[in-house]
């Protein structure tokens, strides 16, 4: 580790540039949900007008939905399926970001306070995808 050269002021220049695409992206994937939920009501059902609902009995508590839910079409479905299964990749897409801009951000804290072990744990938890140990090195400072 004593190979280390890091510039801190580019550093946060890159972080910067960094956080602002990720804030375009975080726009763009909200945009797509919202979009698909969209489509989905718009794409009709299968069945006629009257079997659009199907309508269920009993009580409902304040402020809660009502029980009767509109039949799903099977456009709204498939799109469904595709935005679950793609969940687990958008989550995972985001983790990476923001382990990446902590890790980063942390290991050249540490790197300018001297703690060459600490910039190298913050690194490797960056690299692994650790948020929680990034998340603690943080709130330690």
């Amino acid at each position: 580790m004593t190979g280390w050269d890091i510039k801190p002021q580019g550093v946060q220049g890159q972080l910067k540039v960094v956080g602002g695409h990720a804030g375009e992206l975080e726009k763009a994937l909200n945009a797509l949900m919202k979009d698909l939920g969209e489509a989905a009501q718009a794409a009709g059902t299968a069945v006629p007008g009257t079997a659009a609902s199907t309508p269920l009995q009993g009580p409902v508590a304040p402020g809660q939905a009502p029980l009767s839910r509109a039949a799903t079409g099977p456009v709204a479905a498939a799109l469904g399926e595709y935005a679950q299964a793609r969940q687990a990749q958008l989550k995972s897409m985001s983790e990476r970001i923001q382990a990446a801009v902590l890790g980063a951000a942390t290991a050249t804290n540490e790197y300018v306070e001297g703690d060459l072990d600490t910039a190298k744990q913050a690194q490797n938890a960056a690299r692994s995808v650790r948020l929680d140990l990034l998340k603690d090195m943080r709130a330690g400072r």
